[in-house]
């Protein structure tokens, strides 16, 4: 015997319980979806949205622990090279003159200039400036010579025994002489040239000075207290 076929306007959505079996069971399934549909939009959605934000976070810190890894592995080896440096860095220090020998190496910067024949019509050292591990001293100076002069003077200045770093500040070059309506005539090999400026020379630091500098430096950066008088 077949099953009786209904029609959905002969469905009597008041008295459900009257429904043939089929329209119960197809009603049913149709709740089914909805709700399936309905928690899909109102709760597995947004937790798709966030998953995927966390998948890619976990991207990025696998990517930065690897980077960091890398640096972890490289660090003992750059430490080594950095000691190295640095002890580069002191030994080229220990061929600065010292604090004992800035006075004689002074000397010896103006006597090479006269040995070559350049005229020190001025040769003022400064005051000492001390820096982080060095301290530089600065030379007026005021020299009358040749360009050959001036370039024995440079080499002269290059073979004395200690290490000598010479700096020129505001320093200029001009011809000593010059013509009838006052202007510089035009230089030659063996035209008077006139050097003028500063220059700084450099020793090294001793240990104790070093360790004095430090001592002092917290001092000098600490803010001044307040003061207050009684009335």
């Amino acid at each position: 015997m077949s099953a009786k076929k209904f029609s959905l306007r002969e469905l009597d959505f008041n008295n459900m319980g009257s429904w043939p079996q089929q329209a119960k069971v197809g009603f049913c399934v149709i709740i089914a979806l909805v709700i399936i549909l309905l928690s899909w939009w109102l709760f597995v959605r947004d937790k798709l949205d966030e998953l995927e934000g966390l998948e890619n976070r976990e991207t990025e810190l696998r990517q930065e622990f690897e980077t960091k890894q890398g640096r972890a592995a490289n660090l003992e080896p750059l430490k080594q090279q950095l000691a190295q440096m640095e002890e580069q860095l002191k030994q080229m220090l220990r061929q600065l003159p010292s604090k004992t020998e800035m006075p004689d190496l002074i000397v010896d910067i103006s006597q090479t200039a006269l040995a070559t024949g350049i005229t020190n019509e001025l040769f003022q050292p400064g005051p000492e400036m001390p820096k982080e591990f060095y301290a530089e001293k600065p030379i007026a100076l005021r020299m009358v010579g040749t360009y050959h002069q001036f370039g024995g003077f440079v080499s002269g200045v290059a073979t004395l025994p200690r290490v000598v770093i010479m700096t020129m500040h505001d320093i200029s070059l001009k011809p000593r002489d010059k013509d009838r309506n006052g202007k510089p005539v035009a230089i030659t090999a063996n035209s008077p040239l006139e050097l003028a400026g500063t220059v700084k020379t450099y020793r090294y630091l001793d240990e104790e000075e070093v360790a004095a500098q430090e001592k002092a430096a917290p001092a000098t950066n600490a803010p001044a207290g307040n003061t207050q008088g009684g009335g």
